[in-house]
């Protein structure tokens, strides 16, 4: 069987999760799992998708990014896959899993892949800290703390800190580090 797994990062990306899901169907996947979730998120449906893989079956993704967080990941992904008897396929590279030439491939592709992110992190927090040593970076602005006031009116009124981070859509920590809680105390 064909099985196929789609994940956006957002909820916002509608239309590339609706175009990873087309493809899939291209390819002849019978059953999709599909998220919106952050690849670093806990991915309920990939683990549902590797849970429900049989010996014989094949697992296809797009792209491997879609797939693997990190070689580490697509090296514990790959492995509980051989272990069941399934191969995995990349549409975006072609790859297979189901030769030496792609299981060769796809750790190879996958330790770039992971090379590049952390050399883009890098410049990411090299950026960072010449903005802050100019002082044109601020950081993002506190979104609890501007919040403050009603999050100490409502729980004044006796309001629950439950009812407070729903109202208010803050943290439950925001909510306890403005009250000054601990966030286990309840």
């Amino acid at each position: 069987m064909k099985i196929g797994y789609a994940r956006t990062s957002t909820i916002e990306q509608v239309a590339g999760l609706e175009a990873q899901e087309r493809d899939l169907k291209a390819a002849g996947v019978e059953k999709v799992f599909a998220e919106q979730v952050s690849s670093v998120a806990r991915r309920d449906k990939l683990e549902a998708a590797l849970d429900y893989c049989r010996e014989g079956d094949t697992l296809i993704v797009t792209k491997l990014d879609r797939l693997a967080r990190s070689v580490a990941d697509l090296i514990t992904i790959t492995q509980r896959l051989e272990k069941k008897g399934v191969t995995l396929v990349i549409l975006a590279m072609s790859l297979d899993t189901s030769t030496p030439h792609g299981k060769l491939m796809l750790n190879i592709v996958g330790a770039i892949g992971q090379f590049e992110r952390e050399l883009m992190l890098e410049r990411q927090r090299e950026g960072i800290a010449k903005a802050k040593a100019e002082g044109k970076y601020k950081g993002r602005a506190p979104t609890a703390m501007a919040k403050a006031e009603q999050v100490q009116t409502l729980k004044a009124q006796g309001r629950s800190i439950a009812e407070i981070v729903a109202q208010l859509d803050v943290s439950r920590a925001s909510v306890y580090r403005i009250i000054g809680k601990p966030s286990g105390a309840m």
